[in-house]
């Protein structure tokens, strides 16, 4: 019983001791600055100045500069196939060799009817000078002698003819060897050897694609033609052929044609651009990506484009201050390459923007800045943004 009455009373003692402590030290407490909070580190570029290339993208379709299907424009068999599947033939190889000896024959036919008609006409011509002479000592009549004359035009006229069958068959001999008629591939064989193949016949023996230098067709906005024509009568159109990743450049080449017509289908204008592919890295049919350099805007200010955010109220970007602390800023961008932004509006070359840990921030938050990119490069030139991949090639409207 004793300890039940002396243990309530010692937590009662213990409890007004720390109350009365608590009231004699609490105006210490309440004049102590609150806890500073920690930085957010943060990366960022500082705002600078360059030049940037502008440029069109559209998708486009990797086309052969030539495309032959060779045919057979005689009958006969193939005696010979002089090339390889897939091998690289030049203008004038030999591919497919028929049977010549029919038209040989036909050739040698008209030779010999020829010499024969040019032996007639010799003796005709004898006749007519002999039947001259006596035309004119009244030995001979006139209708003789105008005998003898249509007889000699007669042979000179078959003379002619058996000319033009030599001719002919000839032509038809030279058909029976059959040659590349351009530098390109041989696709796959359609025609085997032993084969009899007719001039009919529309299958074809092999196609032969042109791959140096190679074409690719594609299509850009109705909207876009102004620019490209502009762009056009200033001197040569640079074009990049880029692969479906829209990173790896598959070739560097030169706009060539603009369709003389725009498709009202699809509100598109068809171009085309032609690139050497020394290295074959462009197959016809293939599917591409082809960006079109319409201009390079000079000394304008640029950031990452990653520094660029999208807010309620449009674009902005977080500001470093002097004292560590950011600030969103509105922003106007004219253009983005995907790696870079052209700011028309909101900063200043010098400033310090954040490009990485934005979504920790808001107006006043203490960071801790590491710069880890370059906004501006004065140096960098439009041939070498030409090599680099762009992801997004539209204007940015805020």
């Amino acid at each position: 019983m004793k300890y039940k009455t002396i243990l309530p009373l010692i937590a009662l003692g213990l409890a007004g001791a720390g109350g009365w402590h608590w009231w004699v030290n609490r105006p210490a407490l309440a004049t102590l600055p609150p806890p500073q909070p920690a930085a957010i580190p943060v990366d960022t570029a500082a705002v600078g100045r360059q030049d940037v290339p502008v440029y069109l993208a559209g998708l486009g379709t990797v086309q052969a500069l030539n495309t032959v299907t060779i045919t057979t424009r005689v009958d006969g068999q193939i005696q010979k196939i002089g090339f390889k599947q897939g091998q690289d033939v030049t203008a004038g190889d030999l591919l497919v060799q028929i049977d010549p000896r029919t038209f040989q024959a036909a050739l040698d036919q008209a030779i010999a009817k020829k010499a024969q008609d040019v032996a007639q006409l010799a003796n005709a011509q004898r006749d007519l000078q002999r039947f001259t002479a006596l035309s004119q000592k009244q030995f001979a009549s006139q209708q003789q002698l105008d005998t003898e004359r249509a007889q000699v035009d007669q042979l000179q006229a078959a003379i002619q003819g058996d000319q033009a069958s030599i001719d002919s068959a000839r032509t038809q001999l030279d058909y029976t060897t059959i040659t590349s008629p351009i530098t390109g591939r041989a696709g796959f064989r359609l025609v085997d050897q032993g084969n009899n193949v007719h001039a009919a016949d529309t299958g074809g023996i092999v196609v032969i694609t042109q791959l140096h230098p190679i074409s690719v067709v594609f299509t850009l906005p109705e909207e876009d033609l102004p620019a490209v024509m502009k762009a056009m009568s200033a001197g040569g159109v640079s074009a990049t052929a880029l692969a479906s990743d829209n990173k790896t450049v598959l070739g560097q080449g030169k706009l060539t044609i603009v369709d003389n017509q725009i498709d009202q289908s699809t509100g598109t204008a068809r171009f085309k651009a032609e690139f050497q592919n020394d290295d074959n890295a462009l197959w016809p049919g293939e599917f591409v990506n082809v960006r079109v350099l319409q201009g390079t805007q000079q000394n304008v200010v640029t950031v990452p484009s990653v520094a660029v955010q999208r807010g309620p109220d449009g674009l902005f970007a977080y500001v470093v201050k002097p004292d560590s602390t950011v600030t969103p800023k509105p922003v106007q961008v004219s253009y983005d390459t995907g790696q870079v932004a052209v700011v028309t509006q909101g900063l200043d070359p010098g400033e310090q923007v954040v490009t990485g840990g934005q979504y920790r921030l808001q107006a006043g938050t203490l960071v801790k800045a590491k710069p880890v990119a370059k906004a501006a490069n004065p140096d960098k030139s439009a041939q070498n943004e030409t090599a680099k991949p762009a992801a997004t090639l539209a204007q940015v409207t805020p």
